[in-house]
């Protein structure tokens, strides 16, 4: 079995680049292991398909050098948070057993985001639960449910309750997300249709939110991130 420190689980390939690559990034330099699942293929996507995001996504893992990356082949823009995904994604969780689990922005402008946080959230609780039975090769897992839940912030502006400083790690993060050639900005798919996301202003306001979330720890790159309970630590020293 292979365990990981962090597990992300992002409705969309490229959801996890843009939300968290530098704090992935970050915690593999100090030796966590790091991992992606991804919810849907994104088929329903303007720009691109089904195949070839996965193309782009197994090149954002190499450059962010996880420890695994899948995808659950949820239907994309359909999926709903009912008991039938709650148990694909309560496999995935005992799994991997992670003890940080970090999904989509609790409300945005894209529906699948709010509903996929939705479905992450009460999946976590519920893997905690031994009387739910999952198998994995046709054992009976043990139950299993991560210290921390935590959102990151998406296209609409949320206020995060922590701040990770990813300075160090910024360049790579756009690296990764430009993985995905099919999504963003790229001159060679001029002849597809433009969307909101393919401009190139789009990535300029990806590294925008990171300054403005740097500025706010003195940083000058920094991801931001949502949790639904209270958060502690055991040094107030360790604040900054």
């Amino acid at each position: 079995m292979l365990k990981l420190d962090i597990l992300v689980l992002a409705v969309h390939p490229d959801d996890a680049e843009l939300g968290c690559a530098g704090t992935l990034l970050k915690h593999n330099a100090i030796g966590k292991k790091c991992g992606i699942v991804d919810l849907t293929q994104g088929e329903l996507g303007t720009r691109g398909s089904a195949e070839i995001r996965a193309q782009e996504a197994a090149r954002a893992a190499e450059i962010l050098g996880l420890a695994v990356r899948e995808n659950l082949g949820i239907p994309d823009g359909f999926f709903q948070n009912t008991p039938e995904y709650q148990l694909k994604v309560i496999e995935v969780i005992r799994r991997y057993q992670p003890e940080i689990i970090i999904t989509n922005a609790y409300h945005d402008r894209h529906p699948d985001h709010g509903r996929a946080s939705e479905l992450v959230e009460a999946s976590c609780f519920l893997s905690g639960l031994r009387k739910i039975e999952t198998l994995n090769e046709g054992q009976v897992q043990e139950a299993w449910r991560p210290k921390q839940v935590l959102h990151f912030v998406q296209d609409t502006y949320i206020k995060p309750d922590v701040v990770v400083d990813i300075t160090d790690y910024m360049n790579t993060k756009i690296e990764s997300v430009m993985a995905y050639s099919s999504q963003f900005y790229n001159p060679d798919w001029k002849d597809e249709p433009q969307t909101y996301i393919s401009t190139p202003e789009f990535v300029h306001n990806v590294e925008a939110r990171a300054r403005e979330f740097g500025r706010s720890i003195q940083a000058k790159y920094a991801e931001g991130f949502t949790s639904r309970k209270i958060l502690g630590v055991d040094n107030l020293f360790d604040l900054r």
